[in-house]
């Protein structure tokens, strides 16, 4: 990672902290935008997880296979690659229902 790009990076979180805790002074004043707001980011927790989680998949599911049909013994240990991506989908889960 650049320098450039470090600084670029947290930046954006500089700016992104700041503006969340501008939003949770307003939060109390319209409690149906915050309600809504909230429901977003809930889906967006959930949605993006598994759309990475899909993406992720694909990729070790396609080298998951080309790998047992040179060594089937190893099938067992490589499938546990396979599912590691799938807690991505789980902590969205979580996070949908925390901010639910």
């Amino acid at each position: 990672m650049t320098k450039y790009n470090k600084i670029v990076l947290a930046s954006l979180v500089l700016a992104l902290a700041t503006t969340g805790f501008a939003q949770e002074a307003g939060a109390a004043a319209n409690d149906d935008l915050y309600r809504g707001l909230r429901a977003v980011g809930a889906g967006l927790a959930l949605g993006l997880g598994a759309v990475g989680t899909g993406i992720a998949q694909a990729r070790i599911g396609s080298s998951l296979v080309g790998a047992v049909a040179e060594d089937p013994s190893k099938a067992g240990s490589l499938l546990l690659y396979f599912l590691i991506p799938e807690t991505l989908v789980i902590f969205g889960f979580l996070a949908l229902f925390i901010l639910n």
